[in-house]
C-alpha cells in the first residue's frame, strides 16, 4: 500500500511540473511575439515624407489618426510645386483644375468630393461632407456650393507654371500619361494611432490634361482608399481606371483578411490588374498601378506595377524615411 501512495504522489509532482514548463513556455511565446507598431503612418510619394512628418505631429501627441491624415496630406494640396495635388495641379483639357478627395475613419464613416474646384483642401471639404451631411460623396458645382457654404475660400487653382504647360499642350494635344508622378498622381496616407486605430485619406488633381468630368480611383472608397478598423488600411496610386475596375484598396484588405501580409497583399492586387490588363490587350509598360498598407499589428508593405513608385514610412520605431516598392515587372 505505501508504494502505491508513494506512486500517486510522485505523479501528481509529475503533472505539477510539466504543467509548470508547459505555463512558463506559453509565457515566454507571447513575450517574445512581436508587439504591435504604433503609432505609424506610411504615404505615396517622395512628397509623403513631408507629408508624414505633419502627420507625425498628431501621432506623437496620442492623436487620433483621422486628424493625422487629414492634417498630412493638406501639406501637398497646398503646395503649389506638387503639380499632382491641390494648389498647382495640372488642369483638364479645358484649363479647369478639378479636385478628388476621400476620407475613411476607424468606423467606417466616409467623406467623398469630385471634380471639385476653386478649393485649395478637397480632404477637409470630403471630412466635411462625412460630418455634417447625410451623404458620402458631393461632385462639381454642388461639393463647390457645399464647401463656400462651410467657410471654405474660393481661389485660383491654375498657377501660371500649370497653365504654361496646358497651353503647351494644346500645341498637339496628345493625351498619353506617362507611368509615373512627372504627369500625374496622388498623396495617399493610411495610419495608426496610439489606440490602434485606423483611418486613411487620399487627395488628388488627377490625370493631367483629362477630359472634362474625368474622376479616377481617388474619390472613390473601395479604389483609391479603404480602412477596415479589425484588419487594415490601404490606399492606392497610379492609373485610377485599372484600380476601380479591381476595386483595388478594398481587394488588399480582403487579401490581408486572409492573413497574407501587407506586401504580399498588394503585390496579388497588382497582379490581379496585370492579368486584367493582358486580358485586354493592353501594354502594361504603359500603367502604372501602386498599393500601400499597413495591417492591425503595424506591419506595412507596397507593390507596384513597374518600377519608380516610392512611399514613405514613419513609425515609432523607423525614422521617417522614403523606401522604393517592389515591383512585378
Amino acid at each position: 500500500m505505501g508504494s502505491r501512495r508513494e506512486f500517486i504522489k510522485m505523479a501528481a509532482a509529475t503533472s505539477a511540473v510539466a504543467f509548470t514548463d508547459t505555463s512558463k513556455a506559453m509565457e515566454s511565446l507571447a513575450i517574445n511575439e512581436n508587439p504591435v507598431q504604433k503609432p505609424i503612418v506610411i504615404s505615396t510619394w517622395q512628397f509623403g515624407i513631408q507629408a508624414n512628418a505633419a502627420a507625425w505631429q498628431v501621432l506623437s501627441k496620442n492623436g487620433r489618426a483621422l486628424d493625422a491624415v487629414e492634417a498630412g496630406v493638406k501639406i501637398p494640396e497646398g503646395d503649389p510645386n506638387e503639380r499632382s495635388v491641390g494648389l498647382g495641379g495640372r488642369p483638364d483639357r479645358d484649363g479647369r483644375v478639378t479636385l478628388d478627395a476621400c476620407i475613411m475613419d476607424e468606423y467606417t464613416n466616409i467623406g467623398s468630393v469630385a471634380c471639385l474646384e476653386h478649393i485649395v483642401h478637397p480632404i477637409s471639404v470630403a471630412r466635411a461632407v462625412m460630418e455634417k451631411t447625410p451623404h458620402v460623396m458631393l461632385v462639381g458645382e454642388g461639393a463647390l456650393e457645399f464647401a463656400l457654404s462651410q467657410g471654405f475660400k474660393k481661389e485660383n487653382l491654375l498657377t501660371p507654371e500649370s497653365e504654361a504647360e496646358w497651353k503647351e499642350w494644346l500645341k498637339t494635344s496628345e493625351y498619353k500619361p506617362k507611368v509615373n508622378i512627372e504627369n500625374h498622381d496622388t498623396i495617399g496616407m493610411v495610419a495608426m494611432d496610439a489606440q490602434g486605430n485606423l483611418s486613411g485619406a487620399c487627395t488628388t488633381s488627377g490625370m493631367a490634361f483629362k477630359m472634362k468630368g474625368r474622376v479616377g480611383d481617388s474619390p472613390i472608397i473601395g479604389a483609391g482608399l479603404f480602412v477596415d478598423n479589425e484588419v487594415g488600411a490601404v490606399t492606392a496610386t497610379g492609373h485610377g481606371e485599372e484600380v476601380i475596375r479591381m476595386a483595388g484598396s478594398h481587394t488588399v484588405v480582403e487579401l490581408m483578411r486572409q492573413g497574407l501580409h501587407p506586401e504580399k497583399a498588394c503585390k496579388t492586387a497588382v497582379e490581379r490588374i496585370l492579368v486584367s490588363l493582358k486580358k485586354r490587350n493592353k501594354d502594361p509598360k504603359d500603367f502604372q498601378i501602386g498599393f500601400i498598407a499597413i495591417n492591425k499589428k503595424g506591419e506595412h508593405g507596397a507593390w507596384c506595377l513597374q518600377g519608380g513608385f516610392n512611399y514613405a514610412v514613419y513609425s515609432s520605431e523607423i525614422p521617417n524615411q522614403l523606401l522604393d516598392s517592389k515591383s512585378t515587372l
